[in-house]
């Protein structure tokens, strides 16, 4: 369920969660599909993003996103349990790309 900013919304995309005003009110529902009419209504409430149905879009390659993580771990792997945790974290950007 990724987090999509109102400039990217187009019609067809769907809420995984409610649309709420900061008082708790539900103005749109979890699964309410969007059109021109609910993106033009959210653009004027001044929300930053909602959240849309599917899987997230990591945003870079696999390649850097291992990269990255390798570089992290890199000072503390030789430290009791960073091993792990590294491993953790590896798995669990593999399911990431495993759903794009």
């Amino acid at each position: 369920m990724p987090k999509v900013a109102i400039d990217k919304l187009v019609p067809g995309m769907k809420l995984s969660q409610p649309l709420t005003a900061p008082n708790g009110l539900v103005l749109l529902s979890e699964g309410t599909e969007l059109t021109d009419k609910w993106i033009s209504r959210i653009e004027d409430m001044n929300v930053g993003f909602v959240h849309i149905e599917g899987p997230s879009d990591p945003g870079i390659p696999r390649e850097e996103m291992m990269a990255r993580l390798d570089a992290r771990f890199a000072p503390v792997e030789a430290q009791p349990h960073m091993g792990s945790l590294k491993k953790i974290v590896r798995d669990h950007i593999e399911t990431l790309y495993a759903q794009s």
